[in-house]
């Protein structure tokens, strides 16, 4: 018998390590990096079957002593592991048969890889699925919901999606749905299914840590990616926590920067990239931006954490969308009436102290992206016009309600529907009945309003941005309204930009967080060259206006 470097053994089901060696010891802490490094003799891990894995490798190469029955437990684990690991891959293969499940209305089908996207979140018991705007993924949740083990749910929604939720889920299954009312909890109606709204869930912060929820279902789950700094962000932990199944839903769960990935995989996945402060050392070059997108989408793929099908990979042939940037005559007295305002903030947020050059930064930015709306607000609308005027109904997409405004006037004649901010949930339902049936044909959204919206790709197929957002995966979600099942024509996307103001400052920064999303989203997707990082947005607008 050989040197022996310690004991392993099962306690209270924790394996314990304990008598290590020192310098045995050192290479435990750089394998395991959740070992606190001060820890020293004894160290305790889960029972999981990843853990097992690990730990029946270490001891191959520094043996210890261990119980038969221990070996026999601990050999288990690692088998199990490896079965998972097999039965995982099977599941993503072209011909894996999936598990038929009862419980969907006469008619309705749940398509093959909508299955396996069920089968692997209830086998992983948490899963990101990533699928293409379109794909159904609200379908996908609705029949994961079939299965008994994942009542009762809470499905937690954008604010004007609880409705459409509700339809959806109700049409597709023989599934009980209830729509949380309040912001505080009341007795809940007997239901397998829960719609609650972000606004809501720090109200039910306390009920949430109970554990009456066996599922969550996050929709959009990039309203989480500030992580647990917001009160929704803390309650949804709570939530996540105390529930047995977890699915994230979002074609663009990176809004800007790539760091924003780790805040989103707290809800799902918490252990997967250590903590905020060793997901920053190991994976990225600052707080923002991740050193390697690439190598960390392979890995989140390879964990089956994240799950991706594009169009063309589950065989939905769209056309290729027609992408036009044009430019529109601006109200330059508009943008001068800003100038020495902008000037003054360009000085501050360059030369000032650091809370002062923050402050100055953020007024910089929201003066100039309002001044350049308004300013070249009418010259959107009489573009807009000449659509209008050969009878194309389309989406006008802005952000001010000042540019609304002029939007609104100048084209008073076609009756706009309105979907911003500042409609009721009943209000935004009845624009998009209008613009579905034809009584207009100008919708105007919010930039930020559009997020798992449906229904318009049967009435339109050309969207015009009026305003442009710094996230390209705002930009992205709108044109997904319209590219997707139900869309017979060419999609055309048209950016009207203005040649002053923060126009072309935007449209070069949009480049760096496009490149930064999209490489940890479809690693494999790769364009042929490296994007040049660009620099941050605030340096880019300063050297615009000075």
């Amino acid at each position: 018998m050989g040197t022996m470097y310690g004991k392993l053994e099962l306690v209270s089901g924790r394996w314990k390590l304990s008598e290590v060696h020192p310098h045995v010891a050192i290479r435990l802490k750089q394998l395991f990096p959740r070992v606190a490094m001060k820890q020293v003799g004894t160290f305790l891990f889960s029972n999981r079957s990843n853990i097992c894995a690990d730990l029946a490798w270490f001891i191959q190469r520094y043996p210890m002593e261990i119980t038969s029955e221990d070996r026999a437990r601990l050999l288990r684990g690692h088998d199990k592991f490896f079965e998972t690991k097999a039965y995982l891959e099977q599941i993503l293969t072209p011909d894996y048969d999936p598990i038929m499940r009862p419980g969907l209305k006469p008619g309705q089908k749940i398509r093959h890889y909508q299955s396996q996207a069920i089968d692997l979140c209830l086998e992983r018991r948490s899963l990101l699925l990533g699928d293409d705007v379109g794909l159904g993924k609200t379908y996908t949740a609705a029949g994961m919901l079939l299965e008994p083990d994942t009542h009762p749910a809470a499905v937690v929604v954008q604010t004007h999606l609880q409705h459409q939720w509700k339809e959806k889920i109700e049409s597709f299954t023989e599934l009980i749905v209830h729509k949380v009312e309040r912001t505080r909890p009341y007795s809940l109606p007997v239901a397998d299914v829960y719609l609650f709204k972000y606004s809501q869930l720090s109200g039910w912060k306390n009920f949430f840590a109970d554990g009456y929820f066996q599922c969550v279902i996050y929709d959009e789950i990039q309203e989480l990616r500030t992580g647990l700094t917001s009160n929704k962000g803390e309650a949804a932990k709570i939530l996540s926590d105390a529930a047995e199944f977890r699915l994230g839903l979002s074609a663009t769960p990176i809004y800007n920067y790539g760091t924003e990935i780790w805040n989103v995989l707290q809800f799902l996945v918490p252990d997967l990239l250590g903590t905020y402060s060793e997901f920053v050392r190991e994976w990225c070059r600052n707080d923002r931006e991740v050193r390697d997108p690439v190598v960390l989408g392979s890995f989140l793929r390879e964990q089956n954490v994240i799950l991706r099908r594009t169009k063309s990979e589950v065989g939905h042939q769209l056309p290729p969308i027609n992408q036009i940037v044009e430019v529109v005559e601006p109200d330059l007295s508009k943008l001068k009436s800003v100038k020495a305002q902008a000037k003054q903030l360009a000085l501050k947020a360059s030369q000032g102290t650091f809370l002062e050059r923050g402050r100055a930064a953020r007024e910089l930015d929201l003066l100039m992206r309002q001044a350049t709306g308004v300013a070249k607000a009418a010259g959107v609308a009489q573009y807009a016009k000449q659509l209008l005027e050969a009878g194309i109904p389309l989406l006008l997409v802005g952000w001010h309600r000042d540019v609304y405004e002029i939007w609104l006037k100048e084209l008073a004649d076609y009756r706009p529907a309105m979907y911003t901010g500042s409609e009721s949930d009943m209000q935004k339902i009845e624009s998009v009945r209008r613009f579905v049936q034809g009584e207009t044909n100008v919708f105007i959204l919010s930039l930020r309003s559009g997020a798992g919206l449906d229904g318009l790709q049967y009435r339109c197929s050309t969207i015009l941005f009026g305003e442009l957002d710094w996230s390209p995966k705002v930009h992205e979600q709108i044109i997904g309204r319209l590219n997707r099942e139900g869309q017979e024509e060419k999609i055309t996307v048209v950016y009207l930009n203005a040649e002053e103001g923060s126009d072309l400052v935007m449209l070069d920064v949009l480049g760096v967080k496009q490149a930064q999303s999209e490489e940890i989203i479809d690693p494999h997707e790769l364009p042929d060259t490296k994007p040049i990082l660009k620099l941050n947005r605030t340096q880019a607008l300063v050297n615009q206006v000075l």
